[in-house]
């Protein structure tokens, strides 16, 4: 894997205006450590080359790749080894988890569908998994959508819980995904909690969790909804703070602490600055860039 993979000089040249202030993250904060993802892969058989490495960060590398059938996005998870323990066995379970959910969520139309397995030098990497490429950009913080762009995702997300898939990262507007056509898509399901057919996956705990975690994907679609076309929802962003769950309340009670104290961890390291913002690492993922140029112009 180490011959195969491309190193940083040749796939993330990025000019940052805090040179000097932050540095390239190490290899323990790496999903594949010293390496990148690699210049050429096979898909279904067919050869696609290295186009643009979206993100990078401690559980995977995202990369996009173009060949004969297109634009692919080729996900490569865990696998450098944390202070000498292997990863590859985490890698390899966040990507048979992600396929698995990407297969239940395969029909419906505004779910990226799978590609099939990634091979490198004719050997299936068992960490990675490809899928279609979508056309489009994330949704901004306050972009104002078409009508019905809300209403199709509550359809999406309902339909998702109704298969007994919560997807969990909502929050995330860099997920959400504004194709072409002003279509919403949902991409990376990485936590997406999905409720198996059997004991004990399905057990009474399980489906009480499935529930708060579905009612949270509502809140937080709600919120979006609310910052981008308050005038369909009828009230807006601060009004819906104020109507938020005691379940989410106790999770920031518990995370906001210990995302403090990573994002301080960070900026000690001097792989972030100022806050310890994703926004201020030398190589932000995708959806930041893209939003840090748009605020340019």
């Amino acid at each position: 894997m180490k011959n195969s993979l491309a190193t940083g000089k040749n796939t993330e040249k990025v000019r940052s205006d805090r040179a000097g202030c932050v540095r390239p993250r190490p290899p323990l904060f790496r999903s594949l450590g010293p390496a990148n993802p690699p210049l050429q892969v096979q898909i279904g058989g067919l050869k696609y080359e290295l186009v643009e490495v979206l993100k990078h960060d401690s559980w995977a590398a995202t990369a996009l790749y173009d060949g004969p059938g297109g634009k692919r996005v080729c996900k490569f998870n865990r696998q450098y080894p944390i202070c000498g323990i292997p990863m590859k066995w985490l890698g390899r379970m966040l990507a048979r988890h992600e396929v698995s959910v990407l297969r239940r969520l395969e029909d419906l139309p505004n779910v990226s569908p799978l590609a099939g397995e990634v091979l490198v030098e004719g050997r299936i990497l068992h960490t990675a998994f490809a899928r279609d490429y979508i056309v489009g950009h994330p949704l901004g913080h306050h972009e104002r959508v078409g009508d019905s762009f809300f209403p199709v995702l509550e359809r999406l997300v309902t339909e998702m819980h109704r298969r007994n898939v919560a997807y969990v990262d909502m929050h995330k507007r860099e997920n959400i995904i504004v194709d072409e056509n002003g279509e919403p898509h949902l991409i990376d399901f990485q936590i997406s909690m999905m409720l198996p057919h059997h004991f004990p996956g399905n057990s009474l705990p399980m489906r009480v969790l499935l529930r708060l975690l579905r009612l949270s994907d509502l809140y937080h679609l709600q919120k979006h909804y609310a910052r981008c076309r308050p005038d369909l929802l009828g009230f807006n962003s601060q009004e819906l703070a104020a109507m938020r769950p005691w379940w989410i309340l106790a999770h920031r009670f518990v995370a906001k602490p210990l995302r403090t104290v990573r994002r301080r961890l960070l900026v000690m390291l001097r792989i972030r600055s100022g806050r310890g913002m994703a926004n201020s690492e030398e190589f932000p993922e995708d959806a930041l860039r893209r939003e840090a140029h748009q605020k340019k112009e």
